[in-house]
């Protein structure tokens, strides 16, 4: 079978601009590991939530590649009960979306090798089964990344942090400030 045709990006996957090659060289210092994913950002990242009910908010694909390597590493993290941090909500999307639960050894979630599309939503009430940390800027309101990092840390510490972000006068969209969020 032919691998899935990717569609061209919109937009860079912006939560990444933060780690330079310095950052990146001080956090391998400290044991940190990079897995890669590769990302085609879709228009749904700036198209505002319909109006009514979340779940019948609609999200078109969003094209992803998971190598091996990259699912290997993940795997192997998840099974020494490390912590999965995903930068940026598409990564987040990319590694639930490639979810898959490993029944025959009991060892719970693990994340496939896989180059596909992924449409699914993440909301509140949404069980992340992979991702344990997201590193991710801040977002709009009324927007599909709000929503999953809502779901993620909880509407209402959200709302808190963002209310925070306002006083202190951090940078939204694609070069502001980053969160890290547990």
């Amino acid at each position: 079978m032919a691998a899935p045709e990717p569609c061209r990006a919109v937009a860079a996957p912006t939560a990444g601009l933060h780690f330079t090659p310095a950052l990146m060289d001080k956090l391998r210092a400290k044991a940190v590991e990079f897995a890669f994913v590769t990302l085609n950002i879709g228009l749904d990242t700036f198209r505002p939530l319909d109006e009514g009910e979340l779940a019948n908010h609609h999200i078109h694909g969003e094209f992803f590649q998971i190598t091996e390597n990259s699912a290997n590493m993940i795997n192997q993290a998840l099974r020494e009960k490390r912590r999965v941090i995903a930068v940026g909500t598409s990564s987040t999307r990319a590694l639930e979306a490639a979810a898959f639960r490993k029944e025959e050894d009991g060892r719970g979630w693990r994340v496939a090798s896989r180059t596909d599309w992924t449409d699914i939503f993440i909301y509140p009430g949404h069980t992340f089964e992979i991702v344990r940390g997201m590193i991710t800027n801040f977002h709009l309101p009324r927007s599909t990344t709000l929503a999953m990092t809502s779901a993620f840390g909880g509407k209402d510490l959200i709302m808190k942090a963002y209310n925070e972000a306002m006083v202190k006068d951090y940078r939204f969209f694609s070069f502001g400030d980053a969160m890290l969020i547990f």
